[in-house]
Order: structure tokens, then sequence, then C-alpha cells
């Protein structure tokens, strides 16, 4: 594949590849920002101008403007991700004066009419009221909240109903003048265009941008990991998600990391996971990791009562990638599916390539990353994926349950396992609090842990069953008497 660079006069610099064989071109835009710079008290502002962006423009209101666009048969849209405002446009060439100059209009003049602000703004408020009877969604938040406090991460995307009342349409007139401005632009064109047209288009729709972006600084944040967060409701199945320390793109051990995250649980029904939790045992109908910009998720949905034995399961895997890394037979199938699925996943259509390239353009990658990426996975050694493994998975990671109150419904070995979420090791057969010494003496490892109980019970009005306490207090008892204590 031959990506191309085109820089206009004023500067714009597009990647292009270049598509004959099919009538159409996609053409993929980001502005750096997002919803990280929703206003404190008005988020969801960056959502909200996302889904205003075809509803009028220049001289056409919301019903011309759409009208035009179905009669130039062009799609068009815009998307507010956490760190980006992400747009795309697919046209036909001999269509493509009437979609570029709607484009143009979007871009340039958004009109952010009442009209449509009340309409699209209704809509979102739907959806919110929606998800405050979502289960899935309510621990979304709260884990957010959990894993990143008060930084803008944890602000909710689509806004609240109070912020939304309160966006009026210059509130989005000067989000849209701080974010669409030709210094935090990356573009990329796939499709049957040329190099000398598209240079002249680059300058059409973007050149009367402003220059300079003005955004808030958004600080770096290392997700709070090592805890639990959950919600409660009588759903039949139990959705779990755990979350490890990250790796950003532009670290050495970056793409050490990918190959430990296919073995671990990223390739599918070969992965690790699968294998044991799946495969064997029948817990569940996926199960599966993935590597996002600051952390490493696993995630799994299984019956209910299965919910503890599964997640032990989940941790016993990963401690046991931590300590002893990945087979050599291992890595090497890893590479080889990375390597061949590679085309596949990402370069499979026009829109595909528009979307991947544009992703290199966001994190910085140089224009013949594609060809560049196999040699650097085929040069990763495996002391380097073992090393990786220990330094992220190493970790105790935060965990998000989802699904009935399950620490009253559970057998009485089944709580012992669940003591991992409340600061104690499952994975390592003993119950001492995280971070602490061994301990030699079986007695102190259930006094600490009965003392623990009381303590939270005291605490807390959903603290442990008083069964659990008459177990550890039965048990501590049989080991004094073994020990003539």
């Amino acid at each position: 594949m031959n990506i191309q660079e085109v820089k206009s006069e004023k500067g714009m610099i597009a990647w292009l590849v270049e598509d004959h064989t099919v009538e159409i071109v996609n053409i993929g835009f980001a502005f750096n920002g997002g919803i990280t710079q929703d206003p404190v008290g008005k988020e969801g502002m960056a959502n909200l101008m996302a889904g205003l962006f075809i509803e009028g423009a220049g001289n056409y209101d919301s019903d011309a403007f759409q009208m035009k666009l179905d009669d130039a048969g062009a799609e068009m849209g815009l998307e507010a991700q956490r760190h980006y405002i992400c747009g795309s446009v697919c046209m036909l060439p001999k269509q493509q004066d009437a979609a570029f100059g709607l484009l143009r209009l979007a871009l340039n003049a958004p009109r952010f009419d009442q009209g449509p602000i009340d309409r699209v703004r209704a809509e979102i408020v739907s959806d919110i009221v929606g998800s405050e009877r979502d289960p899935d969604a309510i621990a979304q938040r709260k884990w957010l909240r959990a894993i990143y406090g008060t930084h803008p991460f944890s602000r909710p995307g689509e806004g609240t109903k109070e912020s939304l009342a309160g966006i009026t349409p210059s509130d989005l007139l000067a989000f849209h003048k701080a974010i669409f401005a030709r210094d935090g632009l990356h573009i990329a064109v796939v499709g049957d265009i040329d190099a000398n047209t598209l240079r002249e288009r680059l300058d059409q729709l973007f050149g009367d941008l402003p220059e300079q972006q003005t955004l808030a600084p958004v600080a770096d944040v290392v997700p709070k990991l090592g805890q639990l967060v959950e919600e409660n409701c009588d759903l039949p199945q139990t959705s779990l998600r755990l979350a490890w320390p990250g790796v950003k793109r532009s670290a050495p051990d970056h793409f050490a990391t990918v190959l430990m995250n296919d073995i671990l649980g990223g390739s599918g029904m070969t992965s690790r996971l699968f294998e044991e939790v799946r495969e064997k045992r029948g817990l569940a109908y996926h199960v599966s990791s993935e590597l996002t910009l600051d952390k490493l998720l696993v995630t799994t949905e299984t019956r209910s009562d299965c919910a503890a034995q599964t997640l032990s399961i989940v941790r016993d895997v990963v401690k046991q990638m931590a300590q002893q890394g990945p087979t050599g037979a291992e890595l090497k199938a890893a590479k080889k599916h990375l390597i061949g699925t590679y085309a596949i996943d990402r370069l499979g259509s026009t829109s595909s390539i528009a979307d991947r390239l544009l992703d290199l353009q966001i994190h910085k990658a140089d224009v013949d990353y594609n060809q560049r990426r196999p040699r650097s996975i085929g040069r990763v050694t495996l002391k380097q994926v073992k090393a990786a493994a220990k330094k992220l998975l190493s970790a105790e990671p935060a965990i998000l349950v989802v699904g009935r109150r399950w620490a009253a419904r559970m057998s009485k070995e089944t709580h012992l396992a669940f003591l991992l979420p409340w600061g104690f090791s499952w994975e390592e057969r003993i119950w001492r609090p995280v971070g602490q010494a061994d301990h030699a003496d079986p007695r102190s490892r259930f006094a600490g842990l009965a003392r623990h109980w009381r303590s939270r019970r005291a605490s807390r009005r959903n603290g442990a069953p008083q069964h659990v306490c008459r177990l550890l207090q039965n048990t501590l008892a049989r080991h004094q008497q073994a020990a003539g204590g």
C-alpha cells in the first residue's frame, strides 16, 4: 500500500492512498480536543456539537442541508472521542464538488440553530434517562469515577440532564472555534482521487479555519487500580471487568506488550483466558483482554453463581503470565497472528484504511509504519515479552462487578475467593492484606481476616455475612487446637 503525504499551499498535510478500482472517496479527519475539553458544568458539549454536524450550515437550515447531502449521494458524520473530534465523509467522485462544498460549510459555518439543538439534546437526554436503568451504564459511570477520580476522564461524555440544559448556541460556537483549527488537524484520504486534486481540495475545505486551537490543558492520569467497583442488580449473568496498567504506543516495550496481550486474551479462541475459562470449564461464552491507551482490560460475563470461580481463574491466568510469561511456541503463534491478520482487520476497505491512517497520524506514527510493523513485531524476543508481562500484570487490578449481590448468595468456600476485592489476595491462596508480608503462622492469617471482617461489619451495613465470620472463627479455633494454643 502506497501512502503519499500531500501538502497544500496553506500547509495542511494529508495521507493519501489512491485507489481507482472503485468510484468512491473516503475522507477522515480529526481535531485535537474532544470530550476532555468539555467545560465543568457543561459536560456533553463535545457530544452535542458532534450531533449537530449535519443539522444546518451556511445558508442551509437542517432540512435543506440534509436534502443537499442526499442529492450529492454523500454520507457525513462527526464523533466526539476522549481526546479528539473525529469526522468522516464518503462521496462519489462525480459528485465531489457538491460533497466538498457541503463539508466545507459544515466545518466552517455551522449554524447551531435552537430548533436542532433542542431536538438533538432531547434525544441525548432520552438516552441518558434510559441509561439510568441500565446496570452496565450505571456501573461504568461508577467505574470511571473510581479509577479516574476528578480527572476529566471520569466525566460522562454524553453529559447529564442538568449540564446539557445549560448549553447555549453561543457556547457551541465558542467551543467549535476553539477546537476547529488547522494546527490540531489530521487528515486521511483513500479512494478515487489523485494527489493534485486533493491538494487543491485541502485548502478549499480547511484553509479558512483559524490557524491555532485554544485548548485547556489536560493532565496525564494514571488509573487508580487495586479497588472494587460493584453494581448490584438482579440479572442472571454477572459482568466482570478487570484493569491492569497499560503502556503508551511510544513506549519501547509497546510491541512486547501487544504480543503478551494477544497471548493472554487478545487472540480470541486461541488465548490463555479463552482456553481456561471457556474451553476447559465452560464458565463464559466470551472472555478477552485488550490494550487501551492507559490500561489492559479483561472482560467476561458468566452465571452469577459462577462469578467467584470465574474471577479466581482469570486472576490465576494473569498471575501465571506475570510470573512465568509465555512460551516460545505461544510467542511464535502470536507473531504470526498479529502480522497475518493486520490487513484483514485494519485494511479491508477504503473506509477502514482511512480510519487506520487517521489513527496512525493521531498517535504520531511515521508514514511507513505499516511497512515497518511486521519487522518490529518479528524482532521482539521472549525475554522482552516476559519482562512486559511482569511489569504490567504484577499490580493489583481494579475490578468492576455488575450482577446480583454476590456475597450474599455464595457458598462458604466461594466467600473466601471473593475476599480479594476487599484487600485480600486470593490468587496466592493465603488470606492476608495485600502488600503485607506473608505470615508463617496460619493462625495470624485467620485472626487478621476475622478482625478485618469485624471492622468492616462495624462500618458497613452490608458487611460480611454472619456465616462467614463463624467460618473464620471456627477455622481459627481448629488451628489453635491443633497447635496446642
